[in-house]
């Protein structure tokens, strides 16, 4: 049966998490000396808490690939082929890691690396996907065929509550940070082609919210979604724009969750996003 890898910027909920078989390569988490591994050695908890008392901001590093090697080569250990997805080259370069580890056990398993030009709910509606796809008896294929088409229509729309985390990890620029702290404007992210565009700016966090739903809207109608709701400690808004969300759209999965501390280290506490693509 295929086996699924895939990296800790993979977000979905505790109930979907449970039901899934896949082997995880945590992304490095740095503040300062300090090195934690995500979701192993730090959680969100201890993430926050060094956030606030350190007053730093962290710095982030893909899975080595010696690491990512063993992983495959556990995984693939049965015979088994192996697809590894990940979050965006555009952004990390954990699918370069991936990449140079499946030339290191070619002769050992079988490989697919996948850039789901994503993260966080996007990379993670892949690997659920996937594996319901293995699950009931899928090949490598077909599975490939149907990742291509939900990344070609994913759709992800954030907003951010303070750009210096954004703009010290590179994410956006330094005229883009400026611009927005002086004319004291909400940007809206969108993520387009596995790179992160400025798709619009409003004056209030409300109007930020409500643009992230017009977004959605003008590119999907009423055709019928799976849809995250993504937050850095924002629970409260994640629910409110959820339930919003629930009224205007046709939803058939959907879910709320926290956004993944190494994606959160690069845009900040109070991101809130939404991650859709038609069924």
């Amino acid at each position: 049966m295929l086996q699924l890898v895939t990296d800790s910027t993979c977000d979905l909920p505790p109930a979907l998490l449970a039901q899934l078989s896949m082997h995880v390569a945590p992304i490095t988490i740095r503040f300062g000396a300090d090195a934690y591994l995500e979701g192993e050695t730090i959680d969100e908890v201890t993430f926050y808490e060094k956030i606030h008392t350190l007053g730093m901001i962290p710095k982030t590093s893909q899975p080595a690939p010696g690491l990512l090697a063993d992983i495959y080569r556990a995984a693939g250990k049965g015979g088994d082929p192996v697809l590894s997805l990940h979050i965006t080259s555009k952004l990390s370069g954990t699918v370069n890691s991936a990449e140079l580890a499946k030339a290191m056990v070619q002769d050992e398993v079988q490989v697919e690396v996948f850039d789901s030009m994503a993260g966080s709910a996007g990379l993670g509606f892949m690997v659920w996907e996937a594996w319901q796809m293995s699950q009931a008896g899928a090949g490598l294929t077909e599975i490939l065929a149907r990742m291509r088409v939900i990344r070609q229509g994913m759709l992800i729309f954030l907003t951010l509550q303070d750009l210096r985390f954004a703009q010290m990890s590179g994410r956006v620029s330094a005229l883009q940070f400026a611009l927005a702290s002086l004319l004291d404007v909400k940007p809206i992210i969108g993520l387009h082609e596995g790179s992160l565009d400025v798709q619009g700016r409003v004056r209030t966090r409300k109007r930020a919210l409500q643009h992230l739903l017009d977004l959605v809207v003008e590119k999907v109608g009423k055709a019928p979604i799976n849809l995250a709701v993504i937050h850095a400690r924002a629970p409260d808004e994640a629910a409110s724009l959820m339930q919003r969300a629930e009224q205007i759209l046709t939803l058939k999965q959907a879910f709320i969750a926290p956004l993944c501390t190494s994606i959160a280290a690069n845009l900040g506490p109070g991101t809130l996003g939404i991650v859709a693509y038609p069924i």
